[in-house]
């Protein structure tokens, strides 16, 4: 199934033999083929049971390729983030929602120069932004539909008031060619071990049943409302009245996404493939994979320590970094790594690490299958 979609036809004569890991040059980002189709599959097919529109975030895999598989496995259409997003994904859905702030001149005539048949959501929170896109909107004559965001427990954009989102959305109303067509929140403030996010989950709950009664009494009643996140992604059907969720993370899964329960560590589809260059310090090993090929974000969970762990060994991880090195601790284990040894690594949060590399390369066991272009990375 997803061969057929991931493979990419060899650079080389069909004659020649396979490419195998160990013969690209490193630090290089790897996916594996067979735990990303289980990871897209798992997701769909939780949503469907459960009945949810199903709008996946591209920022984290950032690639057409991937986002045509989601669409084919139901995806409604695409979550993004920035208006290099938004100019890529439309050549693989004519839906997108951009779950950011869009404000300045620039931006919002770059979002809204998108082809006509793109249908473009906007999420909002203040006036001032359903002000300028409703004046863009008007300039280039093009319908926008526009979530109002509430913060839910985030405290990082939302309206902080259910009375402050039913006037955005009366403001909404009254500005044609916009059109109100639902809520949004992103529970990222749960974060917590997946069963250990009962009291805030019971808090998410109340909240939005208050605040969906509040919107129907005033007459804008939502038609959408659309969360989620990948770590509280699998409980998303314990909030009713959500319609639609859009988590991210869940392609490739990472460090983070496992420590709290949120996946397996058999379920990282994406690893860091580094070389050991250098053994001279006893107790450690330096890798050439420093912080420009895994990002410097601590991890989240249990160890709470390093910025990366091996794949097949999770014992050792990245604890120290230069811009090009990465220091192993391996303190904990009595595997001693030679010179010129490869690694696989998991990084602590992906997206950021998928942002920093031009390819990805799809691979099935040790052997390089497919490859395909991080194609909305940059502004």
């Amino acid at each position: 199934m997803l061969r057929r979609h991931l493979s990419l036809q060899p650079d080389t004569d069909s004659d020649a033999p396979p490419l195998r890991i160990d013969q690209l040059e490193t630090p290089a980002a790897l996916v594996d083929l067979d735990i990303l189709a289980q990871n897209l599959d798992r997701m769909a097919e939780y949503s469907a049971l459960h009945g949810f529109a199903l709008r996946p975030h591209v920022k984290t895999h950032k690639s057409p390729r991937i986002a045509a598989e989601q669409l084919r496995l139901g995806a409604v259409g695409l979550t993004c983030a920035t208006p290099r997003e938004l100019e890529v994904m439309a050549d693989v859905t004519r839906d997108l929602v951009l779950a950011y702030p869009l404000l300045g001149a620039a931006k919002l005539a770059r979002a809204l120069s998108l082809p006509a048949e793109v249908q473009l959501t906007v999420a909002v929170d203040s006036m001032i932004a359903v002000d300028a896109l409703a004046a863009t909107a008007r300039v280039v004559d093009r319908p926008v539909q526009v979530y109002v965001e509430l913060d839910m427990g985030m405290h990082r954009v939302g309206v902080q008031r259910v009375d402050d989102a039913i006037a955005l959305a009366m403001r909404v109303q009254e500005q044609p060619p916009l059109t109100f067509a639902g809520i949004m929140f992103y529970p990222g403030h749960i974060r917590e071990p997946v069963g250990e996010q009962d009291a805030k989950l019971e808090q998410l709950r109340t909240d939005l049943s208050l605040a969906l009664a509040r919107m129907e009494d005033a007459g804008v009643r939502p038609g959408v409302v659309s969360g989620g996140s990948t770590p509280a992604a699998w409980r998303m059907h314990e909030i009713p009245g959500v319609t639609e969720v859009r988590p991210g993370t869940y392609v490739y899964n990472d460090r983070t996404t496992a420590e709290i329960g949120a996946c397996a560590w058999e379920d990282c589809a994406f690893t860091v493939l580094a070389t050991v260059v250098s053994t001279a310090v006893e107790g450690q090993a330096v890798v050439d994979a420093g912080c420009k090929a895994l990002g410097r974000e601590p991890v989240r969970g249990a160890s709470g320590e390093g910025y990366a762990a091996m794949l097949d060994r999770p014992e050792v991880t990245v604890q120290r970094m230069s811009e090009e090195h990465g220091i192993l601790d391996l303190s904990r284990t009595s595997w001693r790594p030679r010179v010129g040894d490869q690694v696989r690594l998991v990084p602590n949060h992906v997206c950021i690490v998928v942002h920093l590399n031009d390819v990805i390369h799809g691979v099935r066991r040790n052997i390089v299958e497919s490859h395909w272009p991080v194609s909305a990375r940059g502004r």
